[in-house]
């Protein structure tokens, strides 16, 4: 998804080294509800999720849901206790397992159930949770989690989902945690006649039910996030496209609201067709070609929810209608469209296994519009747009979270994340195999949950370079790296990095001023600049591609 924006002023980097001694990671204090949130303890690792089926009623007019949720699961030890996960404002009505109820108990929004024998390793087995109440409503959708009532422009209901990082169980019952994605999922949602359910994968069934509801089915038939499944509850027209993709023909369904759709038919197809073109020449092929790409109408700005992508950017180019970078590339495409749309890549087929590592889907993500652009404008263009967000970066903490407690870092891993790749992209300086490495981690991580060494350490391999320092620097401390120039004292120009990274030896290009650029590799011990005729009035740094501090003593 995309965070609210707070527009600052870019302050200039302390060239002081005692700096580096002041910052670092932000002590944090964290509670036992952090811990069962988001610690994968071994109530929770006993069991591999294979499968749910959510059976859910909206009523809409008191804002209440009930139903129950199968959970299908593969022993991974011997068990005879597990936890799942519900917020403590909804009820459980019971749990049963094989035609009995299960004695349970609860902490926080955490929920253990004790079975009446050993679950033997290797088993599978299932249990049904049974549930009601009304769940949080989302105040800022999609910045807080919950759900979101509201009524349409000619006032119909309009309901949906939003809940990154709160997680699915503000609203379902599930094991809620990023490491453990389920392997398929059926999805049914039951609203009052007249409206319509609009979730993830395809629509396998409608069914009128006697007490004047409609459900609706939907299977999804790849691995899928907690937090991706959704409910999108409205007056909904459809239109549908096909597009002709690597992996053959991708089915297109697009659904705004019926009093929208004419506006939408207009609107939404080139930016989604361009987008897939552009994505999968980088990333590799869409990841879900079985359960199809759609974009769906909500009442808040966006989300990346898996074969769904929700949209509210009011069928308009930009951040609703403004351009993030200042420099007008951001205004030739509609942002929502593209943005949320780039998540089916890096957040729903590569996800992190922990929300403290949440750079590896929003970094990639809002590198991702800056790749968009290249493909249809020049790699220039792309090039200046991600250099043109660096004044929404903030240098406040730093960018990877502290793990097992449900937290996320810095925001910055939105435009300092998209600023370090295009960083290593230059380091490498070699597109094509940059391109290769993107497609790499699409194909070798595909479906799965990732950790921090696994795409940090996949790029090293690939590229042939040890840029763990690099990535260590920028993702786990706020304060940028500065390059020092200085004359030594036979009065040839010498080099360093300050850092925080010990060993922080990132190569960089500088040149004098009007010739080529060259990379030379500083460490953190003063070096002198191999380039002829190099001086401190005229040496110049590629400070365009590289987002560091520069002093010249």
């Amino acid at each position: 998804m995309i965070k609210r924006l707070f527009l600052i002023t870019l302050i200039a980097v302390s060239a002081s080294a005692t700096a580096f001694a002041q910052l670092g990671t932000d002590k944090e204090t964290f509670t036992r509800a952090d811990s069962l949130r988001g610690y994968m303890s071994p109530l929770r690792t006993c069991y591999d999720i294979n499968y749910y089926h959510l059976d859910i009623k909206f009523d809409i007019d008191n804002k209440f849901i009930s139903g129950n949720v199968l959970f299908k699961f593969t022993a991974t030890t011997d068990f005879n206790k597990l936890q799942f996960d519900l917020f403590s404002n909804l009820k459980v009505e019971k749990v049963v397992y094989k035609g009995q109820e299960l004695p349970y108990t609860r902490e926080f929004n955490a929920v253990f159930i004790t079975f009446p024998q050993t679950i033997q390793k290797g088993s599978r087995d299932e249990f049904t949770v049974y549930y009601s109440g009304n769940p949080t409503i989302a105040k800022r959708a999609p910045w807080d989690g919950g759900v979101v009532f509201t009524k349409d422009s000619v006032g119909n209901p309009w309901v949906a989902t939003a809940c990154q990082g709160m997680g699915a169980s503000v609203w379902w019952p599930d094991k809620d945690q990023q490491e453990d994605e389920v392997d398929s999922a059926l999805i049914s949602i039951s609203v009052p006649k007249g409206l319509q359910d609009v979730s993830n994968g395809r629509l396998r069934k409608v069914t009128n039910l006697k007490d004047g509801y409609t459900r609706y089915d939907w299977f999804v038939a790849n691995p899928i996030n907690n937090y991706d499944i959704e409910a999108n509850i409205g007056v909904y027209g459809h239109f549908s496209e096909i597009y002709n993709g690597e992996k053959g023909k991708l089915t297109m369904d697009f659904w705004p609201l019926k009093s929208d759709l004419e506006k939408a038919k207009k609107w939404w197809p080139r930016d989604a067709k361009r987008m897939l073109e552009a994505f999968e020449y980088w990333f590799g092929p869409y990841p879900f070609y079985e359960d199809g790409y759609k974009l769906i109408e909500t009442p808040h700005l966006g989300m990346e929810h898996q074969s769904g992508t929700a949209y509210g950017n009011h069928f308009q180019n930009g951040y609703l209608g403004r351009d993030l970078s200042g420099t007008g590339w951001g205004l030739k495409w509609d942002f929502i469209t593209v943005h949320e749309s780039g998540h089916e890549w890096f957040g729903n087929n590569i996800t992190s296994k922990d929300l403290g590592d949440m750079w590896i889907h929003e970094g990639f993500t809002n590198y991702s519009e800056s790749l968009f652009i290249e493909k249809f404008y020049g790699k220039q263009a792309g090039q200046e747009y991600v250099h043109g967000t660096r004044f929404l970066i903030q240098n406040d903490k730093p960018i990877v979270g502290p793990y097992n407690v449900n937290k996320e870092g810095s925001s910055d891993m939105y435009y300092k994340g998209g600023n370090l790749l295009n960083m290593v992209r230059t380091i490498i300086n070699d597109d094509e195999k940059w391109r290769n490495i993107l497609r790499g981690l699409n194909k070798t991580f595909y479906h799965q949950t990732v950790t921090y060494d696994d795409i940090v350490n996949y790029i090293c391999d690939q590229s042939g370079m040890d840029l763990k320092p690099v990535f260590d620097q920028y993702l786990h401390y706020r304060n940028l790296p500065i390059l020092e120039f200085m004359n030594d004292r036979k009065g040839v120009l010498t080099c360093r990095w300050q850092s925080n990274v010990k060993g922080f030896n990132m190569p960089v290009r500088v040149r004098v001023k009007g010739g080529e650029y060259q990379f030379i590799k500083p460490g953190t011990r003063f070096m002198p600049v191999n380039i002829d005729g190099a001086t401190k009035d005229n040496i110049e740094v590629d400070t365009f591609n590289y987002y560091i501090g520069v002093l010249v003593d």
